[in-house]
Order: C-alpha cells, then structure tokens, then sequence
C-alpha cells in the first residue's frame, strides 16, 4: 500500500496537511466514511493534524483535544467529523456502552488518536498517520490501509508537496 512521508517545520505545517487531506476527501464525487489512526507520543501533533482537517473541512469554532471527554463530535453541511481520545480508556469494552459503531457511517470522518486502546472495537483504518518530533520539529507519515486510503493519499501528495516546499 501507499505511504508518503513530510517534515512539518512548524504547528502551521500541519494544519495545513490537515487541511489538505480535507480537501482530498473532499475531491472525491461519492461520499463515503474515512477512519484514520493517529499515532505519536504526547504532544506530536495528533491534535492539531485533527483541527486543521476539521477546519479544512469547513468548521468555522474551536477544535479541542477530546482528553476527557474521549470524543468530540463536529457537524458540518455534508459531513460529521469525530475526533476521538482513548488515551484515558481503560477498557475497550467502554466503547460498546458509548456506541462507537454508530459513529462508522458513510458521512463520517473519525480521526482516533491511541487506537490500540480499542482494538476490537474500532472500524478498520483507510489510513494510518505517524507523528514524530524530530529535534524542534515533527515528521508525518501517511500510510495507506485500503484503497480508499491510496486514492486519497495520491491527491494528497501533489497537493502537500507544493505546499510545504
């Protein structure tokens, strides 16, 4: 499968390739659902990532990490985008009584941050993001686990590629 990888050089950097992997999904004619991992340490831009494909996808309000709230939901004109934190589950199965698989529709984007938290329970992932510092800054890989996920990674590339240069 498809895997694209970009140093961000600052916290602009990736909103903007979150904002870009909004306008992806976007280009495509048919709606359908995109489910995507995030991982990285604390701090590595899993959020922000978040906030700019939220904006990106064009919510105008705050785009908060959901710590503790777990899930924080963002209803937009043609799209709902959940933006998950299982980082304090302690169980998996505390998914099933929240009604996760309500949240893996055809109009849904959900961007999961800790996944492994949840195994099991979760929708399988279109893509899988990687955030990492490297010094002061952060890389970003972008792999691709259906063909859902290659198709957006292909638009993505030529669109971050110009941008982050």
């Amino acid at each position: 499968m498809k895997q694209i990888e970009y140093f961000l050089k600052d916290e602009q950097a990736t909103l903007t390739v979150g904002a870009q992997l909004a306008q992806a999904l976007q280009s495509f004619e048919h709606q359908q659902s995109l489910v995507v991992y995030l991982n990285g340490d604390l701090g590595a831009g899993k959020t922000t990532l978040t906030r700019g494909f939220v904006c990106g996808m064009g919510h105008n309000g705050n785009v908060k990490s959901p710590t503790y709230t777990i899930v924080e939901p963002y209803e937009l004109a043609q799209w709902r985008v959940f933006h998950f934190d299982l980082y304090r589950l302690s169980d998996p199965e505390e998914l099933e009584y929240m009604g996760i698989r309500d949240y893996f529709n055809d109009d849904c984007c959900c961007f999961i941050e800790w996944p492994e938290k949840g195994t099991g329970l979760l929708a399988k992932a279109d893509l899988i993001i990687n955030m990492a510092y490297q010094n002061e800054q952060r890389t970003i890989n972008l792999q691709a686990e259906t063909p859902r996920g290659e198709a957006i990674l292909t638009v993505l590339n030529s669109e971050v590629a110009s941008s982050l240069s």
